[in-house]
């Protein structure tokens, strides 16, 4: 999918970009497959937020993209390719042999009229969903279950791919796209392909406005502040932090501090994202 740029005639508009939507060959959801999305705004069920820089945004509709394809050996043929609002990735809509629909993520070079499939019988084919176990190693690989049966949980967003390294015993090596090496076990699925949409991190939104129809609120620096409302505020002119190490709003450490706590999957994970070769 390309770029394209807009005419510069008002100054919001002068470096602004958008995607062509050239991949785009279905206009209108498949109702069967929508449903209506509440908006909390980034607050929890007491109504305290949560999650700051929420709220707003234009009206959205979820689409319910089958994650696990578990519908094995019979084919599918694809209807159509479609925006999603909830994703940076498209999706593609299918129909089975049998006359069900569903949502996929696009992965590049899906086009309307191909045949896709799942299961351990499937072709080694863009588009296509198999266990890690029956995948060659070498391919690039999107959607990829942590969990048997689960659903893809990993590589879901646009123009990312991970790498199938190596299988040993139980498990599968998998290159994920932040460089970290993970094992994963080889009965876990995963669908052939690079996710579509590749130029999606190259659009300049180009004015605030836009990012609030997206339902992203204004962030505010710190250090602007009173200090009262953040540990980083106060003082005349531009004042340095005055603490050992930045801070959050309520005193935690932030940038850079790691928060991960042991997990079981941990024992998983062979290099870690950042780590020297």
């Amino acid at each position: 999918m390309g770029i394209k740029k807009y005419t510069a005639y008002t100054p919001s508009r002068r470096n602004m970009t958008g995607s062509d939507f050239s991949e785009i060959t279905k206009k209108t959801p498949e109702k069967s497959l929508v449903e209506s999305l509440k908006k909390n705004a980034g607050r929890n069920n007491q109504g305290k937020i949560t999650v700051r820089h929420h709220g707003g945004g234009n009206r959205r509709k979820y689409r319910l993209v089958d994650f696990r394809r578990i519908k094995d050996g019979i084919p599918a043929k694809v209807i159509g390719i479609e925006y999603d609002p909830n994703r940076t990735a498209n999706i593609a809509l299918i129909c089975y042999a049998d006359g069900e629909k569903s949502y996929i993520l696009a992965p590049q070079g899906l086009t309307d009229g191909m045949t896709v499939m799942n299961g351990e019988k499937a072709e080694i084919r863009v588009g296509n969903c198999l266990p890690l176990s029956a995948i060659p190693v070498g391919t690039q690989v999107h959607n990829i279950e942590l969990k048997p049966g689960k659903g893809g949980q990993m590589v879901r967003s646009a123009g990312t791919s991970a790498q199938l390294m190596a299988k040993e015993g139980k498990y599968a090596t998998l290159r994920l796209p932040s460089g970290e090496m993970r094992m994963v076990p080889l009965e876990c699925r995963a669908t052939i392909g690079v996710i579509g949409n590749i130029d999606h991190n190259l659009i300049n939104y180009g004015k605030a406005g836009r990012k609030r129809h997206m339902g992203i609120r204004p962030t505010v620096r710190g250090s602007v502040m009173n200090p009262n409302d953040h540990p980083h505020g106060g003082g005349e002119g531009k004042a340095p932090i005055g603490r050992p190490g930045p801070s959050t709003p309520w005193g935690k450490p932030a940038l850079g501090y790691k928060t991960r706590k042991k997990k079981a999957s941990d024992k998983l994970i062979v290099r870690r994202r950042g780590a020297k070769k």
